[in-house]
């Protein structure tokens, strides 16, 4: 008798935070985050330099959680669900923990796209989705293993999604995803006809 075993499994954690504690999250994080792109010309000139779509302040501001309070309360919500997502994967913190790093705002234009990347030198990468108007599209993920199946034929249209190459993640307003940071994701294009907004961060363990 055949037995198959299900080995390596990369996992996405995946919560919806937009409760009646934090209804006022994606409000005031939306308005915080266009005010502040309106006015951090430092961030405008790289997204210029580096033919970065619309906003980022990625490469400008690193203390937005002290900056804007909202901000900190957002992370105090992320804090909990990156310790879920550690027991989940059973990490092995041998007395350190795992803090933010980095936290910073995109807000993607229509027809916007930010390609295939990983986040190196963190442990769990994520995004706070605030503002997903229709026609934003999902949150892709690659198989990590793709870069190595030299002579593997295609999968099936119809496939489990657990044997895909491939996986998209459709998020809403008040989702917040997780996943290791060696992943490689990207965002295809924004067919929307405004803008999205979401809060992407790094944990490291320290």
């Amino acid at each position: 008798m055949a037995t198959i075993d299900s080995l390596f499994v990369t996992k996405i954690y995946r919560a919806e935070i937009e409760d009646a504690k934090f209804a006022h999250l994606t409000t005031e994080l939306e308005a915080a985050s266009l005010s502040i792109a309106e006015d951090d010309e430092a961030g405008q000139a790289w997204c210029e330099k580096n033919g970065y779509p619309g906003y980022t302040s990625y490469a400008s501001l690193n203390d937005l959680p002290w900056r804007v309070p909202v901000f900190g309360e957002l992370v105090k919500a992320l804090n909990s669900h990156v310790s879920a997502f550690a027991k989940e994967v059973e990490y092995d913190l041998k007395g350190r923990k795992l803090v933010l790093d980095s936290l910073w705002i995109n807000i993607l234009p229509p027809g916007g796209v930010h390609t295939s990347h990983i986040h190196p030198h963190s442990v769990v990468s994520g995004t706070y989705y605030v503002t997903v108007p229709e026609g934003a599209g999902a949150l892709k993920f690659e198989d990590p293993r793709l870069g190595f199946m030299m002579a593997s034929p295609p999968r099936k249209a119809k496939a489990r999604p657990e044997n895909r190459q491939f996986a998209y993640m459709k998020p809403k307003p008040g989702t917040v995803l997780l996943w290791e940071s060696w992943l490689r994701h990207e965002v295809p294009v924004n067919e929307a006809e405004s803008e999205r907004i979401s809060i992407s961060f790094n944990y490291a363990w320290r």
